[in-house]
Formats: C-alpha cells, structure tokens, sequence
C-alpha cells in the first residue's frame, strides 16, 4: 500500500482538514463524508442529503443493479468506473495483535507520525529479519487465496472478504483496515484506479485489470504486496500494459544490493516503460516497512527524483510502480482513497516487499508456486 492521505471538508470552497462524518451516511454506508466542524455540516445539509437520497433508491439515477449507483453527484469521473455501495467494515477478533492505529477513531499511527521527516534507515537484526520473512510469506498466502477468486461477476468487496478471513485465520490483522479510516482490509483498483481502490459491490466484468493489494500485520511485523490480475478475456492493449508494469519492477528488483542509491531505482523503471508510451505515476512512491507500515525510505518510480539514502543490508523496503497508459497525472475520488488517472485510461502496478542482504536482496514476498511468476502470467 502506497504511502499518503488526509480527509478534507466536502463543503464547498472549504477543504480544511476534517474528522467529523456524516453520521447517517455511516448507516447507508456511504464513504468519504467528511467535514470539519458542526457548522460546515448543517451549512452543505441541503445538498448533501441528495447523496442519502441516492443510496436509498429514492433519485431518478440511483440504480444499484446497473451500476448507476453515484454517491458524489457533483463529482465528474474521468474515466468509465464507477463507485457501487459497500458493506461495513469487517470485525477482527480482539486476540489477534493490532497495530497502533487499528483502534484509533481517526486510524492515526502515532509511532509512523513520530517518524516523519526522519530519513534514517533501519538496519533490521536477525530476529526481526526472520519476523519480517514470516509476515510477508503470511501475506503472499492472503494474496494468493484472494487471487483466486478473480472471475468474471466476483465482487471486490468478495474479494475483500476471502482476504480478511484469509489473514484472520493466520493469526494477522489486515494492515490497511482503519489505517487512516481506510474501511476495508485490503485495496481492490480496477482499470484506471491507479492504487487504494475500496472493495465495493462492483461485479468484476469481462476485459477488466484488477489490483489486489494485501499488507498483513503479524506479531509487530507488516509484510506488504500487491499483483494486477487478469479478469477473462483482457485485451493484447491491456495484457502488454500489465506486462511492461511487472518488468519494470523486477528490472528494478535486479540492481537492489549494498551501495546502490534509492533514487537509481526510479531511472530502471522509467527506462524501462517509457519506450511503450507509457508513464510513471509520480504521487504514490515505495517505502521501508516493518514494525512501521509506512517508514523511511522513500522509493520514487521516476527518474531524476530526489530520494535519500543508500541500500544497506538489513534495509526492508518495498517497490510497487505504478505505470498509467496516458498521463503520470492523477485524481482522487471523493472518498478521499482511491486514486485514478487523470485521463482516465488504464494503469497496473505490482509490489514486492524485498530485504537487501550482502550479496543482492531477497524477495520477502516471492510467489512459491511458478517459479515465482506473477499470476497473469499463467494467463499469457
């Protein structure tokens, strides 16, 4: 999962920071109302009731079953996806270990606040090394069992469910759920969401591109992946794009060792995408990761970025390009999560979360089966 994110006040010309929801878009399960005072709220009440009005089948365009569904009327899409209604947020049994922000009521993680800004790079010892190898292996498992679920008509917010279980019965906590208010335990981005989609009651439909993207937090520990899928028969246009994406990461992955510069890694991947016209999403970038989520360093996709620091071993980071068809511009939803292409054409990403070692690095969250090959691959 990408590093970012704040709410702001939906009332118009306003956009300051906000905590306060609409309590009654919270029952209909509406995301991303948010405002930042009583005031605000009661001024935007008249328009804000449509979206209420909408959910609940009363407006001319609310057509669940179409797909017509639209929470944000005001709101003008740049691409073909659309928002459909999610269910609550799923329940996690209090014997399983949380992170800091799992329980908080805005989801802050105080101990990563505590950290920004601070470009110092861990050096991991060997026992956390060995947590961090079982939190990502637990995490690929997740991942694998939500994979498998991708077809045509499946729902993401299914999919979300079989990874909630999926880590709940490995004893872990979904990372992503409540961080920062994000309601689901893991993201789902079709087509042009470029990464952070919520899972929703969307049926995936033929020709889509789907990202899973999984983080587990295991005994203190969070191991972080994603994969772009295949749903059905997915265009050469499309097949190519996702290819390219996961190229670009492991010709990255291959110059990770002692001594190489975080920000050389932007260069491989620019390299490699942009001869096929494509683009490299600047707003979302790769990050350390281990007992922290999100922690330095920083890991740009782009070339000529600025990023701090010098691979060591015992460094844990993830890489996780995003690579668009059109523009590197992007756009965010209303829900103040899911983030799309400017264009709205098609991006794809992958992520790996990788140890660097003496010698070159270690992929913490290989795939096992296929040599390791992502599973669009079993697709080609």
């Amino acid at each position: 999962m990408a590093d970012v994110i704040k709410h702001k006040c939906e009332t118009t010309n306003c956009s300051n920071p906000a905590t306060l929801q609409c309590p009654t878009c919270l029952k209909l399960g509406i995301q991303g109302s948010y405002f930042c005072s009583q005031d605000c709220f009661k001024g935007f009440w008249k328009s804000h009731k449509a979206i209420h009005m909408l959910a609940q089948g009363q407006g001319p365009e609310n057509n669940v079953k179409s797909g017509a569904y639209n929470p944000w009327p005001f709101y003008t899409f740049t691409g073909q996806l659309r928002p459909w209604p999610q269910t609550p947020k799923r329940p996690v049994p209090e014997a399983i270990e949380r992170p800091d922000y799992a329980d908080h009521p805005a989801g802050r993680s105080l101990s990563e606040e505590k950290m920004r800004g601070n470009t110092t790079i861990k050096v991991l010892d060997d026992e956390e090394i060995e947590a961090m190898r079982v939190a990502c292996k637990l995490g690929r498992e997740c991942l694998d069992e939500g994979g498998k679920a991708v077809e045509v008509g499946t729902t993401t917010d299914e999919i979300d469910r079989i990874v909630h279980e999926a880590a709940i019965e490995r004893d872990c906590y979904p990372s992503p759920l409540n961080y920062y208010n994000f309601p689901k335990s893991c993201c789902t981005s079709v087509n042009e969401v470029i990464c952070h989609g919520i899972p929703d009651a969307r049926p995936l439909q033929d020709g889509d591109i789907c990202n899973i993207d999984v983080t587990v937090y295991h005994h203190g520990f969070h191991g972080d992946l994603n994969e772009t899928f295949f749903v059905g028969n997915v265009s050469e246009k499309h097949k190519n794009l996702v290819k390219v994406t996961y190229e670009s990461l492991m010709k990255a992955i291959e110059i990770v060792r002692p001594g190489v510069k975080y920000r050389d890694i932007g260069n491989v991947i620019q390299k490699h995408v942009q001869p096929f016209g494509y683009s490299v999403v600047k707003s979302y970038c790769g990050h350390g990761i281990h007992r922290l989520f999100h922690t330095a360093p920083n890991v740009p996709h782009y070339a000529k970025n600025s990023a701090v620091g010098v691979m060591k071993a015992g460094h844990c980071f993830t890489i996780e390009p995003m690579i668009s068809e059109g523009t590197w511009r992007n756009e965010q939803w209303p829900d103040d999560w899911t983030a799309v292409t400017k264009d709205g054409q098609w991006s794809a990403q992958f992520e790996q979360t990788l140890l660097v070692t003496e010698t070159g690095c270690d992929i913490l969250t290989k795939r096992l089966e296929r040599n390791g090959q992502p599973h669009f691959m079993d697709k080609m």
